[in-house]
């Protein structure tokens, strides 16, 4: 009996002393505490936000795929500045269009041939 209880003390030492020893030479692997609710590591420009942004958006990968939080909140984004861009373009268009346009002939002011 003691030498059984010899036995799982020694190899319980053991495996203590190697988990110390993988701890110290290869970290603890701790990962960084989860970020704020409603905030994300993912980074876009707060203007101009060019074609180069959107190919360098990176989202950060959990179990089941990215986090949705993130990818729903860079297509917001991203929707966001598609729609200002098409409002400034509709409205360079109506400025230009009265410029562009011909004059409409003006009806013939005089008596009334009747």
């Amino acid at each position: 009996m003691l030498t059984l209880l010899l036995y799982v003390l020694i190899v319980g030492l053991v495996a203590a002393v190697l988990f110390l020893l993988a701890g110290a030479v290869f970290g603890r692997s701790e990962e960084l505490g989860p970020l704020p609710e409603g905030t994300t590591a993912t980074v876009l420009p707060v203007d101009g936000i060019s074609g180069a942004d959107v190919r360098s958006l990176r989202f950060q990968q959990v179990v089941r795929g990215y986090k949705a939080g993130e990818v729903d909140w860079a297509l917001a984004r991203l929707a966001a500045r598609i729609d200002e861009l098409q409002g400034q373009l509709t409205q360079a268009k109506a400025a230009q269009a009265p410029a562009t346009t011909p004059p409409q002939p003006q009806p013939p002011v005089g008596p009334d041939p009747r």
